[in-house]
């Protein structure tokens, strides 16, 4: 049995599925990042800085957020030419 299926089939189904693509899409961006708070309740801060330099920059600007609290390391991670440092903050 074979039938033939006509064009306009598809593209009534078209919108639908550009649809769920860009959904699945979204959600995948989603669980790439990092988390926005610990386990602990504790939230946490991103900053970047040129991977090919000093990353001391990442470290001061993690310092500064922090008010001298310290900060905990969560992830790291070097991109072409970007350092990405994401932290959270000691409790006082």
């Amino acid at each position: 049995m074979n039938r033939f299926v006509s064009p306009s089939f598809y593209l009534r189904r078209l919108p639908f599925a550009a649809g769920a693509c860009a959904l699945l899409a979204a959600l995948s961006a989603c669980s790439s990042g990092p988390p926005l708070f610990l386990s602990d309740g504790r939230p946490t801060i991103q900053v970047q800085c040129p991977a090919g330099g000093d990353r001391d920059s990442c470290v001061q600007q993690a310092r500064a957020r922090c008010a001298g609290a310290g900060y905990d390391t969560v992830d790291n991670a070097t991109t072409g030419d970007t350092y990405t440092l994401v932290f959270a903050c000691k409790a006082k």
